[in-house]
C-alpha cells in the first residue's frame, strides 16, 4: 500500500491542510515560510520577470537616487535590483505592511552580500511618505490595494518619479472569458497543485486580489502623465514600464 509523503517544510500545501472563507486570505507566517514556492508554482515566468526587472534598474536607477519596492513580500525584487546595479550608490527601500514577510525578509537581507544599501520597511504603502525616486516597482502588488485608491496612489507614485524615472508594475489582469485561467489552472496542476487546492486558494482569495483589465491599467497610467509599455506577459500576468518624460531621460523604443 502506497503512502503519501508529506511535503517539504518550505513547500506550499498551504491549501490541502486548511479551508478559509471568501477573503480570508492573509499573508502571514503560513504564507510568508511558504511564498517563494508558492509564487514558482503560480506565476508562469516569474524568475525571467526578476531579471527583467533587475536589467531595468541597471538602466533606470540613477545614481545617488531611492528606489522603492512596494509590496515586496520577501524582497525577491529589492534583491534582483540590488545584484544588477552592483556597488552604485542607490537606496532600495523595501516596503511591505505584513509584520511576518518583513521579518523574514530582514533575515533574508541579513545573510545576502549584495553592495548596494537596502533597508526594510513595515509600511502601508497607501501612507508612506516617499522620497523623490528613480525606480519604483509594484510586483504583484495594486491588485491587493482597493479598486477605488488606485488611480490616486498611481497619481502620487507618479510624482515622486524623478524625471526620466520608471514606474514598474506587474499584475494578474482580468480573464472575462476565462481562457487564461483554465490554461493557468493546467500550468499550476502540472507543478503539483490539486483541484481543492486550487480551488480553496480560490475562493480564499475573493475581494482580496481584485484584478483589473489592460485597458483599464494603461488608462490610469497615462492620466498619471507616464509613457507606458508593456514589457512582459505570461497567461494572465502582465507587466509594463512607465516612464516619467524628461528631455534628458531614457525612453524606451517600441
Amino acid at each position: 500500500m502506497s503512502t503519501i509523503s508529506k511535503p517539504p517544510q518550505d513547500s506550499d500545501a498551504l491549501f490541502l491542510e486548511r479551508e478559509l472563507g471568501p477573503g480570508q486570505f492573509k499573508f502571514d507566517e503560513q504564507v510568508a515560510q511558504v511564498f517563494p514556492d508558492m509564487l514558482r508554482r503560480s506565476i508562469p515566468g516569474y524568475r525571467e520577470l526578476l531579471h527583467l526587472i533587475g536589467i531595468l534598474a541597471t538602466d533606470y536607477a540613477q545614481p545617488e537616487s531611492t528606489i522603492y519596492d512596494l509590496g515586496a513580500s520577501l524582497g525577491a525584487v529589492s534583491l534582483a535590483i540590488r545584484h544588477a546595479i552592483g556597488d552604485r550608490k542607490a537606496e532600495v527601500i523595501a516596503v511591505d505592511n505584513s509584520k511576518a514577510m518583513v521579518s523574514r525578509m530582514r533575515q533574508i537581507f541579513s545573510d545576502d552580500n549584495g553592495l548596494c544599501q537596502v533597508s526594510v520597511q513595515e509600511a502601508d504603502l497607501q501612507t508612506l511618505e516617499l522620497k523623490p525616486a528613480s525606480l519604483i516597482v509594484l510586483n504583484f502588488t495594486l491588485q491587493f490595494i482597493p479598486l477605488a485608491q488606485r488611480e490616486e496612489l498611481l497619481l502620487r507614485l507618479s510624482k515622486a518619479l524623478l524625471p526620466g524615472g520608471m514606474l514598474i508594475i506587474s499584475e494578474k489582469i482580468a480573464d472575462e472569458q476565462g481562457f487564461y485561467q483554465s490554461l493557468h489552472d493546467s500550468f499550476r496542476a502540472k507543478n503539483g497543485y490539486s483541484k481543492l487546492e486550487m480551488s480553496r486558494k480560490r475562493s480564499a482569495l475573493e475581494e482580496v486580489l481584485i484584478p483589473t483589465s489592460t485597458e483599464q491599467m494603461e488608462t490610469w497610467l497615462k492620466a498619471a502623465k507616464l509613457d507606458v509599455y508593456p514589457i512582459f506577459r505570461a497567461l494572465q500576468f502582465v507587466s509594463w514600464a512607465a516612464i516619467k518624460p524628461s528631455s534628458a531621460g531614457k525612453k524606451l523604443e517600441r
